[in-house]
Parts: C-alpha cells; structure tokens; sequence
C-alpha cells in the first residue's frame, strides 16, 4: 500500500461543499432577520391607546376634552397605568387607581379595556419573541449541519486513495475463491487504520460467505480484517458492497443494573449501547426530568434521537446540540434531560466522556479509582449549552462506571464520590454486569430505605482482544 496515490478532489466532495455553504448562507440570513424585542414600540403602544379610545371614549362627552387639550395628561395617564400592570398585575397599586378615578368619569370600563389591550398586545410580543427563537434554533441547527459535512466531505477526501497493484492482486486471489470483483474502494481513517469496500458477487453455482471474502483480504493485505456491522451474510449472484474494517485491539462488555423510584417498575433513566463508525463504540445515559412515567417518555426521546443522528454519522457533541435546540424550541414549559455518554475507541483504547449535566462517572484502573464529575447545564433549558468532554486511556481489564443522580443523591451529601469510589475499589468482581448490580445493591444497603429517586448503575470493561 505504500505505492498508493492520493485522489484528487471528488465531484461528490466539491458538491457537498457546495450543499455546506448553502447551509451556512440561509443560517445567516436567519440570523440576521427580526430579532428579539425586549419592550413595545411606539407604535404598538399607540395601537393600545387607540382601542380604548375607541371602545371607551368616543362615546363620553370628555371625549374631546381628554384627547385633546389635555391629551398630554391622558397618555401619561395611560403610561402610569401599563408601567403599574407590568410591576404590579391586572390589581394595580392604590396610587394609580386613584389618579385614574380622579381624572376619568369612565375609569372602570378604561382600566378594563386598557388592560385587555395590554395583555393583547403582550400575547403578541410573546409569539413574535418564540418565533424568532425557532427560528434561532434553526439557524443553529443548519449551521451545525453544515459544519458537519463540510467536515465529513474532508475527512472523506483526505481517506480516499488508489493502489492499482493491490486492487488486481485482491481481485485475483478473490477469483481463486469463486468471487468475481467489479471495483475495490480504499480508504484510510484518522487513527491510520485501513477501510477496503469491495463490490462483488459469488461465481456461478458458488456459495461464499461474507466472512470467507473477508478473510481472503486479511490474507492479501496481511493485516487482520472484520467486517463491519450488519451485513449480508453470503454474497449472491448481483453485486454487492462488503465493508471491510481493520480489526480492533480492543473489545468490551456492559452491564446494567437499575431500580425505580419506590422500587416502581417504571424508571425515568435510559440507556443506550452501539456500534459507531470507525471502529468505535457509544454508550449513553439519560435521566428525564423527575420520575416515573413522565421522566421516562423524555429521557426515551433523547436516547432515541440520540441514537438515530449517531447511525446517521453525526458527531457526539453536534447530536447533543441538535437534540437540545430540538427539545427547547416550541415547548411551553421545562422539560430537561441530562446526557451522559462515552465513547470508546477500540483501536486505540481511549474512552471520551461527554457530559450534559450529568452525574460523576467512575474509572477503575487495577486497585485506583478516579471520578469525572461535570457542571454543566443539562439538554432542553437553554437553547444553546456547553458540552464538555475528557479523554481517557484505558487498558485492559479496566472499567468505566456511570451512575444517574438518584445513585449519588443517596448517598450522604460531600461524601458521595467519596464513598461510591470505596465501594468501587473493595469489590474484585470483573463481571461488568455482576460490578454494576454489587454498586447499587451496596448503596441501596447504606440507605436502608427504599429509593428516594430512579437509579441506575451502567458498567463497561475493555480488555484487549
């Protein structure tokens, strides 16, 4: 492989280049449309005053009298009482009704149309201002997007490269097996590990697997070859695509142990565990806003659509972003998660902890525990949050524990991380599931009581393979 050439720039890249700049121009052009308004304008204010003009006054014979020669002191008479609603409510303060009875013959049906005109125009701004915050959100939202496949349509063209010798000698020893090649594709990822896609297709009256095609390019290239994901297990007569990764040094295994509020069946923690492009794996867990059902359905959605964005490739931090910007936009009322994830690169062993507002996480290291902890914001507060990140290099035989608030809150306060890393490092069990289950058992023990809150322990080990 050393005589392969890089290809020069894609037709595909330069047009995902293009759909990236049309992304940002439109984020822009949101961006700078109406922004967000703090107070009325003249004009609406005036707009108020000229419905209780016409409601109440045109009928009263101070009409003229009131809008006229002394229409300086009705409109500050009007002034006084919308800066009294905006401090003191629909009951205004006793000062300013009683100027208002003093100067108005009509004041009851004034003040009560001077109000619904009020609240009326404030409804208005309100709808106006979420608006504009939608549209903020999508703005944020596409120039995400667009700052992830402009990125991608990089990484893409920069793995990309031909070796003419190789591919002859790949579609040789496959033809020897009874596999017929109408294009091999290279490409190399960021940790320099190789990626081969052959399309291919059995010979006729032969019966291939996937995994024999895949084991003949390990043998070819003379490096060590999985394939990826799920894919047709026996190549047929119509060609078809295999994916072969360069095998990882790393594997690893979960385990998970929970418990709801009062013992209920119904846990508002989630969790979720998968597969990642680039020999990589993802494992995350949220915790909805309270307990019980509600809390369920919330932290369900963000796994859920935590889950879809990373199939689809996107980024960790940029799904988090957009799952937020999704959950605040449109939504009346608070309803926040926290996400918890960490991704594990079984190349090279490391392990990145992504946090939004979520609990410490545990690594235990031989007879050594660290804990991670975070202040960050969680996700569907703000429209826009800080998600912070820290590496680090695991080994064999180590473990990543995670644990939601309902863990910690259990424990007595200034001594959780204290005592949940006692419990940690007095257990030699090295049975993800079995360390996840001792962990909650041994805390629900030194409450003595049933769980104030969801809790859920998630244990992940790596070892090397």
């Amino acid at each position: 492989m050393e005589d392969g050439q890089a290809l020069h720039t894609s037709p595909y890249v330069v047009q995902i280049e293009k759909f990236a700049d049309s992304l940002k121009q439109l984020s822009h052009t949101f961006l700078k449309l109406e922004e967000k308004k703090r107070s009325f304008t003249n004009e609406e204010v005036e707009d108020m005053f000229d419905k209780v003009k016409e409601k109440v006054c045109g009928n009263c014979e101070k009409c003229s009298w009131c809008w006229g020669d002394n229409f300086v002191h009705t409109y500050q008479m009007g002034y006084e009482i919308l800066s009294a609603v905006d401090h003191y409510g629909n009951e205004l303060n006793t000062e300013t009704k009683r100027k208002l009875q003093q100067r108005c013959i009509m004041a009851p049906r004034f003040l009560r149309e001077m109000l619904e005109a009020f609240h009326d125009a404030r409804q208005n701004l309100m709808w106006n201002n979420r608006i504009v915050q939608s549209r903020e959100g999508c703005a944020i939202q596409m120039d995400t997007f667009a700052d992830m496949i402009r990125s991608t349509a990089k990484e893409l063209e920069d793995s990309m490269f031909t070796d003419e010798r190789l591919e002859k000698k790949i579609s040789a020893h496959l033809k020897k097996k009874g596999i017929r090649v109408l294009y091999t594709n290279f490409f190399m990822n960021r940790e320099g590990k190789y990626e081969i896609h052959v399309t291919a297709r059995a010979a006729q009256n032969t019966c291939v697997t996937t995994k024999e095609l895949v084991k003949s390019i390990s043998e070819v290239i003379g490096r060590r070859f999985v394939p990826e994901g799920n894919q047709c297990p026996v190549l047929g007569k119509e060609y078809m695509t295999v994916i072969c990764m360069e095998g990882p040094g790393y594997c690893t295994l979960q385990g998970v142990a929970r418990i709801g509020k009062g013992c209920c069946q119904i846990s508002g923690d989630n969790f979720m565990m998968m597969e990642l492009p680039g020999g990589r794996q993802g494992v995350a867990l949220s915790d909805g806003m309270g307990a019980g059902e509600k809390a369920c359905k919330e932290s369900t959605l963000v796994i859920e659509l935590l889950e879809e964005l990373l199939e689809a490739g996107f980024p960790e931090k940029t799904a988090i972003q957009m799952i937020n910007t999704t959950l605040v936009m449109g939504r009346e009322e608070i309803h926040f998660s926290t996400v918890d994830m960490s991704i594990f690169d079984l190349y090279t062993g490391s392990c990145e902890l992504i946090k939004a507002g979520a609990s410490s996480t545990f690594i235990k290291k031989q007879n050594k525990v660290e804990h991670i902890s975070s202040s960050s914001l969680p996700i569907g507060v703000m429209n826009s949050i800080e998600i912070e990140s820290v590496k680090r290099q695991l080994g064999d035989g180590d473990f990543v524990i995670m644990v939601t608030d309902g863990v910690m809150d259990a424990l007595p306060v200034g001594e959780q991380d204290i005592l949940l890393e006692t419990i940690i490092k007095g257990t030699a069990i090295n049975n993800p599931k079995e360390l996840a289950h001792h962990i909650l058992e041994q805390v629900l023990n030194w409450t003595g009581e049933e769980p104030l809150d969801d809790m859920t322990v998630l244990v992940v080990g790596m070892w090397e393979c």
